[in-house]
């Protein structure tokens, strides 16, 4: 007997040895999936507090606990099972979903670009009332617009992550997803939230007696909109970077190999031009020119989009018209 219960314990740690193991590679897993996607998590961050903008403070966190409910439910609930049943059942229509993605995160950046260069879309001063003073239902109108938007930018986010570990197994797959829904979520709308109540802390530290703290605190307040403004030009080109990158190398994954290799070719030869910075300078290249790929092919799928509506804007206009 005591044989017997010598040899269980063995098994115990054996398998418990197996299962620590198997969670380091999970981790590990998850870490490097995490670290593909950073770019579109930078633009999940960039994007997500415009949504609280002109509410009054105490329903800034409220707004973005919501919305962060629904991104783990978008990515647990809708991605993740499609996800799982393409990369199983049909692997090869991965590379296409992550050119489908690419293409809209280049639309987005360029489009953005546009705007601000004055094409916007016509908001103007139409709509001059505050957020604070429309009610619950365009609080709720306002999050579930974030909530549609995080459904495009997590399902980028679970697919690319998704493409770092295509060749593990099912079950590996599975549990690196469910780690990565829930780490970029903690970690996207944990900034967000900090980001958004910024400007409070700074009140807060201005009205305090200590000279230091006040400092700080108007420090911090006028800081806030250049910080704004510097994530928004970091997101676009985040957006173009990523879009752009994710085009090139899945345009090769489907048979088309010459954007890849060409991309290849500038990055190696930056990399020979120093010793001492060549990764540096390698990876700055192949960014440039991945953002510049994201921006003239977002730019031509924008005037598509902007060709579209004013043609049947013109075909509407004429059947109208009297003979």
């Amino acid at each position: 007997m005591a044989g017997g219960l010598v040899a269980l314990l063995d098994d115990v740690v054996a398998l418990t040895k197996v299962a620590a193991a198997s969670i380091d590679d999970i981790g590990a897993a998850a870490g490097k999936a995490s670290i593909k996607a950073a770019g579109v998590v930078v633009d999940d961050t960039a994007v997500t507090p415009r949504y609280v903008h002109g509410f009054t403070p105490d329903r800034e966190l409220p707004i973005v606990r919501k919305i962060a409910v629904g991104s783990i439910r978008n990515k647990l609930l809708i991605i993740l099972p499609v996800a799982m049943i393409l990369s199983q059942f049909l692997p090869q229509a991965l590379p296409y979903l992550l050119i489908a993605g690419g293409l809209f995160l280049c639309y987005e950046g360029a489009e953005k670009v546009y705007e601000a260069f004055g094409g916007g879309h016509g908001h103007g001063h139409t709509d001059e009332v505050p957020a604070a003073e429309k009610g619950p239902e365009f609080e709720k109108s306002m999050v579930n617009g974030a909530i549609r938007t995080d459904l495009i930018l997590s399902a980028e986010i679970m697919v690319i992550s998704l493409s770092s570990v295509e060749s593990e197994p099912f079950l590996t797959r599975l549990l690196v997803l469910i780690v990565v829904a829930f780490l970029i979520t903690a970690l996207v709308y944990g900034v967000v939230a900090l980001i958004v109540k910024m400007d409070d802390v700074g009140l807060a530290l201005a009205q305090r007696q200590s000279t230091a703290s006040q400092k700080i605190g108007r420090g911090l307040v006028k800081a806030m909109p250049k910080i704004m403004s510097t994530l928004t030009v970091v997101g676009i080109a985040a957006m173009l970077w990523v879009g752009g990158h994710i085009l090139i190398v899945n345009v090769g994954e489907a048979g088309f190999h010459w954007p890849a290799d060409r991309l290849h070719d500038v990055e190696h030869g930056f990399a020979e031009l120093s010793h001492g910075f060549g990764g540096v300078l390698s990876w700055t290249a192949g960014t440039v020119v991945s953002a510049l790929v994201g921006l003239v092919i977002g730019a031509i799928v924008v005037a598509i989009m902007h060709l579209i509506p004013k043609r049947g804007a013109k075909k509407e206009a004429a059947a109208q018209s009297p003979e």
